[in-house]
């Protein structure tokens, strides 16, 4: 089983280099387009510098594997550090196609087939860009700055000296390129089933237990609670206040479920970025 796993991370790695290397040299490079992070500033620097781009990759993500390295684990540097050599490899002696010289297409679709390798590359357990070791490092230093906000703000720079030294439109291109992989990397992680918890405090729990798990078939966890200051002004009554997972999909016919059984309950939704374990899937009767 173990040795089925390492296979299963190293297939997916593969793949990865293999579709983020047709991205860059199937799509954007012929269009001089490109991506956020450490392969956008080795884009730039490639065009402005004549350096083979494959170099700059590897060389640039040095420092950030070292940082991973010391904070994150001699097994994660490892990994990250063969894939990025790997797609210096791809980017330096594979034959790509040069699939379409359409500019939009060139964006939406090089964005897509970039996301999906990086993706697939985190499915692995590795990395193709350096970028996220940096975000979350200084992430977890300012601490009240978040990940995804260092990301934007080195991207917002990324791009902005793209506009200059490609010019507007292979700018904006770009910036069409960034979020077309952002969201591919987002389905690749997450998936279309992106869950959904749901809060309820009612005072009329045992019932809603009861239907979320016998007629809909989801597992809950039952916190035990008091009420603080309600409608009804009974404070410290006992409640039962119901947590479930769900898909999206499914977060209208609990809520009809709950609302049916007390149109008065207190409901909080929030989104779910990952699971692991637990009911998740829908029980069979």
């Amino acid at each position: 089983m173990k040795y089925r796993g390492a296979l299963i991370d190293t297939l997916l790695v593969v793949l990865g280099i293999l579709s983020a290397g047709m991205g860059l040299k199937g799509f954007l490079l012929p269009s001089h387009f490109i991506d956020g992070g450490v392969t956008g500033i080795s884009i730039l620097l490639s065009d402005t510098t004549h350096v083979p781009l494959s170099i700059l990759i590897f060389v640039i993500n040095v420092p950030f594997l070292f940082l991973g390295y010391r904070k994150l684990g001699a097994a994660f540097a490892i990994r990250s550090g063969l894939a990025i050599a790997g797609l210096s490899l791809a980017l330096a002696f594979m034959k790509f196609p040069d699939v379409t010289p359409d500019k939009l297409l060139t964006a939406v679709f090089g964005g897509l087939f970039i996301g999906a390798g990086i993706g697939m590359a985190i499915r692995g357990g590795a990395v193709l860009d350096g970028t996220e070791i940096a975000a979350l490092l200084v992430s977890k230093k300012a601490q009240i700055v978040r990940v995804s906000d260092v990301i934007l703000i080195l991207n917002v720079v990324i791009f902005t000296a793209a506009v200059f030294i490609l010019g507007v439109e292979e700018g904006l291109y770009s910036i069409l390129t960034y979020l077309s992989a952002s969201k591919m990397i987002d389905f690749i992680l997450n998936g279309l089933e992106q869950y959904t918890g749901i809060t309820v405090v009612s005072i009329k729990g045992s019932q809603i237990r009861e239907a979320i798990t016998q007629n809909l078939g989801r597992g809950v966890t039952v916190y035990e609670g008091r009420s603080g200051y309600g409608k009804d002004g009974h404070i410290n009554e006992p409640r039962e206040i119901i947590f479930t997972v769900a898909t999206r999909l499914e977060i209208p016919l609990i809520k009809k479920e709950i609302l049916r059984i007390d149109p008065a309950a207190f409901i909080v939704q929030q989104s779910v970025d990952d699971t692991t374990g637990g009911l998740l899937k829908k029980k069979k009767h």
